[in-house]
């Protein structure tokens, strides 16, 4: 009842950040790389190739984000959101559009930038500040559009492709936001101005949240040695999920999965992120984001001994219900870590960073896992590297927490 009541009285705003995380997807690693064989195709590109094409371009875009994300703390919440989804129309018809090598890096780029960057820094950033009390339950709402895009937009790619052709499926895209998102998030947005004037009112409230009884700015987080600690986690979810569903045409191949089956088994991926996102929501407000950060990182290591040692189909489904576990946790618990560390007033540009980090970690993840693919590497291989970083990454973590206590 809690939380049924917590979605009505908040309805219009979590549906802003539900949808903005939503149509993220059109940018993010698994819905382009669906399109992955018939650009190879259309431009003659290996898999490396293309891998290291496609890290040049979100490598770029990760340099924007770390400036641009942080004008989230400066400008409007209307007029921000309003450019931020123009700007992934525009990315749409461009992809759409390319006729060569060049401008292919560039509609990389800007697809990065607006979906996977800002749109998903949007959301989340929105849900972090302008919930104080239920924060926990806000995140995990908003991220909601996320589980709900990595279920039902992989097998509307693939039904696209049958249907049509790769660029005339990014033009349908690019017309269905333009039509439907810019002016819904807008409508949506309707009373802002009186939501943003309760937080500065209550920004003395706020200043008590961050460690230390301040709130830190980007420059001072910067500085943290704790903060570098932590990265070694953040980071390894958005490198490895990456890098495997860029390449998922080729893991499906070299498995003896169908696409369709594999595509079709991000559902199962979604369901797993909606279920613990919404339970870890509550378990956030009620116990803190730090004491449950050692948590999210172990059941992705799952996931990948299950692909490193099963051929079976129903593998697959397993592999992707573990990433489904990891990913549920990572988006609830990391945005609210940051701002029981940090506090609330720089927030956006504190997050700017570490999304910059992240987008810098999927552009490496690609082309990692295509490097080793072209020189022979298996992805039961490259699986294992995977689990050997998060053994070792999770137990810095828990000295780290057990210094964290005993200080």
């Amino acid at each position: 009842m809690d939380y049924i009541r917590f979605i009505f009285e908040n309805r219009r705003f979590l549906a802003f950040g539900f949808l903005i995380a939503l149509f993220s997807s059109f940018g993010q690693t698994f819905f382009i790389s669906l399109f992955s064989a018939d650009i190879r195709q259309a431009f003659d590109l290996t898999h490396g190739q293309f891998g290291y094409l496609y890290a040049i371009a979100t490598l770029s875009s990760g340099l924007c984000l770390m400036w641009l994300g942080g004008k989230i703390d400066h400008v409007d919440l209307r007029l921000y959101s309003a450019l931020v989804c123009g700007g992934m129309v525009a990315a749409c018809f461009f992809m759409a559009w390319t006729p060569g090598f060049f401008y292919l890096i560039v509609a990389i780029f800007f697809l990065r930038l607006a979906g996977q960057g800002l749109m998903s820094h949007v959301s989340a950033t929105s849900m972090v500040r302008y919930f104080q009390e239920g924060r926990g339950k806000a995140i995990s709402i908003g991220s909601l559009g996320h589980s709900m895009g990595e279920g039902v937009f992989p097998l509307l790619a693939v039904a696209m492709l049958a249907a049509m052709g790769w660029r005339e499926a990014w033009v349908v895209i690019a017309l269905f936001l333009a039509v439907g998102l810019i002016p819904l998030t807008q409508w949506l947005l309707k009373g802002h101005t009186h939501r943003h004037q309760r937080l500065v009112e209550t920004i003395s409230v706020a200043r008590t949240m961050g460690r230390g009884g301040r709130n830190w700015t980007q420059r001072e987080v910067l500085r943290d040695p704790k903060f570098y600690v932590i990265l070694t986690s953040v980071l390894a979810p958005s490198f490895m999920t990456t890098g495997l569903f860029f390449h998922q045409v080729h893991l499906a191949d070299s498995k003896g999965w169908s696409l369709a089956w594999l595509a079709s088994c991000f559902i199962g991926y979604a369901v797993t992120k909606v279920v613990v996102s919404l339970l870890s929501g509550p378990l956030v407000d009620r116990f803190g984001a730090m004491r449950l950060f050692p948590l999210f990182l172990p059941p992705l290591g799952v996931g990948l001994l299950i692909l490193a040692g099963f051929n079976h189909p129903m593998s697959a489904l397993a592999y992707l219900m573990f990433g489904g576990i990891n990913g549920g946790l990572n988006f609830t618990i990391v945005s609210a870590m940051w701002a029981e560390m940090y506090g609330v007033l720089h927030i956006g540009s504190i997050r700017a960073t570490v999304a910059a980090l992240r987008v810098f970690s999927s552009a490496l993840g690609p082309a990692f896992v295509g490097f080793l693919v072209d020189t022979g590497s298996t992805m039961e291989t490259v699986a294992l590297i995977f689990v050997a970083y998060i053994v070792v990454a999770s137990a810095l973590i828990l000295l780290t927490m057990r210094s964290r206590q005993e200080s």
